[in-house]
């Protein structure tokens, strides 16, 4: 946004469109290594795993169900 300051003192914003703005530079990540992550993040990201491999795991066991692996299913 572009602050645009009239004749008469009264301000003026315009609204630029990001197709229309110029691109901004963007950073290098090559040489910033690793980032550090707090003991709560840590066991945030582990909780997340096992959810996500759980997850996997119920959903190998529906459909090797469905396709019948484990034998006769009765409704």
């Amino acid at each position: 946004m572009q602050q645009v300051l009239l004749p008469n003192n009264v301000n003026r914003f315009e609204v630029i469109h990001p197709i229309y703005d110029e691109p901004e530079i963007k950073c290098d990540p090559t040489g910033l290594g690793a980032m550090e992550m707090s003991k709560s993040v840590k066991v945030s990201l582990l909780v997340l795993r096992v959810y996500l491999f759980a997850m996997g795991l119920m959903l190998a066991y529906h459909l090797l169900d469905l396709a019948g692996a484990f034998g006769h299913r009765s409704a």
